[in-house]
């Protein structure tokens, strides 16, 4: 009997999806409409935020928030070395500097610490990210920015549902962005949006999301893009959001199963979470030790794909990128980005079959 083969990831549909999209569909309402706004104010909600932003992607939201918050071409943008890029190339696109900090070995997160180590005349801003569903210390953080007169923006693309002290991930600064990705905790395919409690950058968001323009159709007061999420996307996400408690109980299932299994096995390291993170886990995350591992992560990748099971390597550090060109090393970051393996992570996954990842996992070891 053939076994098997087990995703990394994939969307599930958990309700009324398929009803919602008919619906959108039959309204003749297939761009904008009602389903968007209904996204909006119950995604806000959700976050216990005053406003939600949708936007056509996670990377489309980070877009409109650095312009939204006046970021320039010449000012610089702290962002993690180890994460995804999507942050570092907005800076770019708009014209800003991105400069890479350290993260932390344990948590995989940038730290108060390492940013101040950035800070220079020029730092206009601070982009935490959230990475695998983990949040960044950000009390320090939100201290220095205070301290050094910065912006912060949270990129919590990977951390929806995350919370930090009782807070939810990507709530704590003045904006924060999240990913609707079809991996992502729920999902409009693609998607995204941005959350702030900021009325005046609310308005910027929107004026930025919708060509520049404002109530006067046709008179473009910025030089906007078209960033919009559809009707039909946002269908989907409302019937998600519906069963964000259900979705993310299934991802701590996984997550503790999958600590219970490989907690203890030599060479294997897991993400770190603080006790002051509740974290929601989009990706499940080891780093390798070469002591127990000494074929290396890409071969242990190789050997799980032959047995059937999908992984993927961890972020590569960003001063290894050929559009950076930047010369400063970042010990922690290329460590991580050498040894890091991240195995099938979707909440649909069984007992069974985390077990048999897990075993899989094992047997790769010299």
């Amino acid at each position: 009997m053939q076994i098997k083969n087990i995703p990394w990831a994939g969307p599930r549909y958990w309700g009324n999806e398929e009803r919602y999209v008919i619906d959108a569909l039959r309204s003749s309402w297939i761009s904008g409409g009602a389903y968007v706004e209904r996204l909006e104010e119950d995604f806000a909600r959700y976050c216990d935020a005053s406003y939600a932003i949708a936007a056509s992607n996670g990377t489309t939201a980070l877009h409109m928030a650095y312009l939204a918050l006046d970021i320039l071409p010449g000012d610089e943008v702290i962002v993690p070395g180890f994460g995804f890029m999507a942050a570092a190339n907005i800076a770019l696109h708009v014209g800003a500097i991105p400069v890479f900090s350290e993260v932390d070995p344990d948590s995989w997160c940038m730290t108060a610490k390492d940013i101040e180590r950035c800070i220079t005349p020029k730092t206009k801003a601070i982009v935490p990210i959230h990475t695998y569903g983990n949040v960044c210390d950000m009390a320090p953080i939100m201290e220095l920015a205070d301290r050094k007169a910065l912006l912060v923006l949270e990129d919590a693309a990977e951390a929806i549902g995350s919370k930090y002290m009782g807070r939810m991930a990507g709530t704590i600064a003045p904006v924060g962005i999240y990913s609707f990705h079809a991996t992502k905790t729920i999902t409009t395919g693609e998607g995204g949006a941005a959350v702030t409690s900021s009325i005046e950058l609310r308005d910027r968001m929107h004026l930025f999301r919708s060509h520049g323009m404002a109530a006067r159709r046709y008179w473009h007061e910025v030089a906007g893009h078209n960033f919009r999420l559809t009707n039909m996307q946002a269908a989907i996400g409302c019937a998600q959001l519906e069963q964000i408690e259900a979705i993310t109980k299934e991802r701590d299932r996984v997550y503790k199963t999958y600590t219970r299994l490989l907690q203890n096995v030599e060479g294997a390291m897991l993400q770190y979470y603080s006790d002051k993170v509740d974290p929601v886990v989009w990706a499940i995350a080891i780093a390798l030790d070469v002591s127990a591992f000494s074929q290396g992560r890409d071969a242990v990748i190789e050997q799980l794909n032959q047995l059937g099971i999908e992984t993927r390597p961890g972020f590569y550090s960003a001063n290894t990128m050929p559009h950076i060109y930047g010369k400063l090393r970042l010990p922690v970051c290329e460590y991580l980005s050498q040894q890091v393996i991240s195995l099938p992570s979707s909440p649909t996954l069984t007992e069974e079959e985390i077990e048999r990842v897990c075993t899989s996992f094992k047997s790769c070891k010299k």
